[in-house]
């Protein structure tokens, strides 16, 4: 039997384990991003190895998450970022250069290599036949060290695209139509590899597009195959001796197969607050909008901006809507204005911001109180947005830009749209290596004098207290369905600036359920959270596991959790326990004690299900496991730092 796209990636990175879907597997990591968000943390954790230099084939830390500068907490650490990138051997992308997955997809993405990235939508990189995998900073940390990714094999999901994209529709209208059809919980423990004749129709940055948003299923990663239409993406960015083809094999066994006819899509569009409240542009056309924003990860690229810049050419937007653009790298905003596009957005009026994540994590371009946002983004958790009440839909750019000139949801459909061919622009005379904004590696000798930048807002990263054998632990948090990273621990101009001070961010933690939570936390001691239905879905940003760790957080007890969200759970030395009947979920009250007893030997001896005992009730509830062996060791030892410290890899 022939293999896939990702199996073949898989068994030529393949430390431990086998291809076995549901097996545990060890693979090595080429390449790893961080973003500021995450970083440095990651790099906090890094240094305390003893290596002098990072130990993968590139690693590279971008900045592009938090770049408002409203006091001195995010300029400190930009200059820690850049200090220790240099000390390490890591490439640095400069504020303003652009966000951390378009750029990567520019310069340093190759086909068949493996990338792990401290942000969920590192994923971005299977549109250039990689498998790229979202972590959280720890398990980047120890990337960098040289250590392997731990995983469960996946199961790998056929999307099968036949036909073509017609009219309006595009890239983002595949991926929310699968969105859809799967849910933001039905990628759990999948990679979802594309393959059919619609694939050869895609362009690189389409493929990305798509990619990207599987993060949304909560999948362990998705991926194209390596084409022509690889190779000359990459060898318009002039690195087209470093394409390798990348083709499934024609009996590649998939564990099952999705079909999406491109020619009959229509334009999607998300509604609030989740990607997956997905229906037809058409059936909710007409709703009145105030503010359209196009770009972030999912949809900054050239030719995202060349699609908006066709249908608004010659128009200018509606009076009533408040319109912006983050390109997605300052490649693509020079391209764009070589290519005559970025003139067309201006006299359109759409604001040009800077090229950073910006609004998506609710950093600037907030919309107005009540107020209905159409983006091409990919999360519309409610409050993301920077507004407690706003109402935003997420969609492809030609349906935001339709949206912009009529000031309503608007099918673009009816737009006539003359697509550029880009290939003409071919970049040409805009560098794409060795500018300012882009910072290679020192050499071993000159790296070694560095003297790393420490502003007074970054704190070492808290130890965490391994579990007790015996515990009673009150249920200080129920919470429902799809609870968000962004529900655990809010992003935003406020919170994110205390991303490298521990102590001070957990005063935010589950500030939007309960203000109070840290100050009850604190009185507790030590505690457990209970959940529902997909519990930390969305972001990869550890603090939502290292803020609650500090807490006292000691276990969390949900119907099913988000893939990322587990594993940094586990890296922090937090049980992750599932309810084995979940009805059981609703007979815990909030503030109701839970006892733990015997937990070393259930660790030690393998137990996947046993018994807790609600003293409050007086009832015994069963609770599983569902870990590999390297976790329990993990969470026996308190999490992954001293896991490993004590010799564990």
């Amino acid at each position: 039997m022939g293999y896939t796209v990702a199996e073949k990636i898989i068994k030529a990175h393949l430390i431990d384990g086998s291809l076995e879907q549901g097996s545990e597997i060890a693979i090595k990591i080429d390449q790893t991003l961080t973003q500021d968000a995450t970083g440095t943390m990651a790099y906090l954790q890094f240094e305390s190895m003893g290596l002098d230099r990072v130990q993968t084939e590139i690693s590279v830390s971008y900045v592009d998450h938090n770049t408002l500068q409203e006091d001195w907490k995010n300029m400190d650490d930009h200059r820690y970022l850049q200090s220790v990138a240099a000390r390490y051997g890591i490439w640095f992308s400069r504020p303003g250069n652009g966000i951390c997955h378009q750029v990567h997809l520019e310069r340093f993405g190759l086909p068949g290599k493996t990338l792990l990235g401290s942000d969920s939508h590192t994923p971005t990189g299977g549109g250039l036949g990689m498998l790229a995998i979202g972590a959280g900073g720890l398990d980047v940390a120890v990337a960098m060290g040289g250590g392997a990714f731990h995983l469960v094999m996946p199961n790998i999901v056929g999307v099968k695209l036949t036909g073509k994209l017609q009219g309006a529709t595009s890239a983002k209208d595949i991926i929310l139509e699968l969105l859809r059809r799967e849910t933001v919980k039905g990628g759990v423990g999948n990679i979802y590899e594309y393959f059919g004749e619609g694939v050869s129709s895609l362009s690189v940055t389409q493929r990305a597009t798509i990619c990207n948003m599987g993060a949304e299923l909560g999948a362990t990663t998705s991926l194209f195959p390596s084409d022509e239409k690889t190779r000359a993406f990459l060898e318009m960015r002039d690195r087209g001796s470093q394409w390798v083809p990348l083709q499934a094999d024609s009996d590649a066994h998939f564990s099952r197969i999705i079909e999406i006819h491109l020619d009959t899509l229509k334009p999607m569009i998300a509604q609030p607050h989740s990607p997956d409240n997905v229906v037809p542009v058409e059936s909710i056309a007409g709703i009145p909008v105030d503010q359209v924003v196009i770009g972030s990860c999912t949809n900054s690229s050239l030719e995202d901006l060349a699609a908006v810049a066709a249908i608004v050419k010659g128009k200018v937007i509606d009076p009533r809507v408040s319109a912006g653009i983050t390109p997605g790298s300052r490649t693509t905003l020079l391209a764009a204005e070589k290519a005559g596009i970025l003139g067309e957005l201006i006299r359109a009026g759409f604001r040009i911001l800077e090229s950073a994540c910006g609004p998506c994590i609710g950093m600037g371009f907030a919309p107005k109180s009540g107020g209905v946002s159409v983006r091409s983004f990919n999360r519309n958790f409610e409050g993301r947005s920077g507004t407690a009440d706003a109402k935003v839909y997420l969609s492809s750019p030609e349906t935001a830009a339709a949206a912009a000139l009529t000031g309503k949801i608007t099918d673009p459909s009816q737009f006539i749209i003359e697509r550029p061919n880009l290939d003409t622009y071919l970049l040409e005379g805009i560098a794409l290596a060795g500018d300012a904004m882009l910072i290679p590696p020192l050499a071993l000798e000159e790296a070694k004098k560095v003297v790393i930048e420490r502003g007074p807002n970054i704190k070492p990263c808290p130890s965490p207290v391994p579990i007790a054998d015996t515990v009673s632990l009150p249920v200080l948090l129920k919470t429902g369905d799809n609870i968000s990273t962004d529900d655990i621990m809010p992003a935003g101009a406020k919170v994110l600036p205390l991303r490298s001070n521990i102590p001070e961010i957990s005063k935010f933690v589950f500030t939007r359920l309960d203000p109070d939570f840290w100050k009850r936390a604190q009185e507790a001691g030590a505690c457990i959270i209970v959940g529902g239905s997909n519990y930390g879905q969305g972001s990869s940003r550890e603090h939502a596991a290292l803020a609650p760790m500090y807490l006292g957080v000691k276990a969390v007890l949900v119907k099913s959790f988000a893939r990322i969200h587990k594993a940094n759970l586990i890296n922090y030395g937090i049980l992750p326990l599932i309810f084995v009947n979940p009805e059981d979920y609703a007979t815990i009250d909030q503030q109701d004690i839970l006892e733990f007893t015997n937990l070393y030997n259930i660790l030690d001896r393998g137990e996947s299900t046993f018994e807790i005992f609600n003293t409050s009730k007086k009832q015994y509830i069963k609770v599983k496991l569902d870990v590999d062996e390297r976790s329990r060791h993990i969470l026996r030892a308190g999490g992954l730092v001293p896991y490993t410290r004590g010799g564990g890899k």
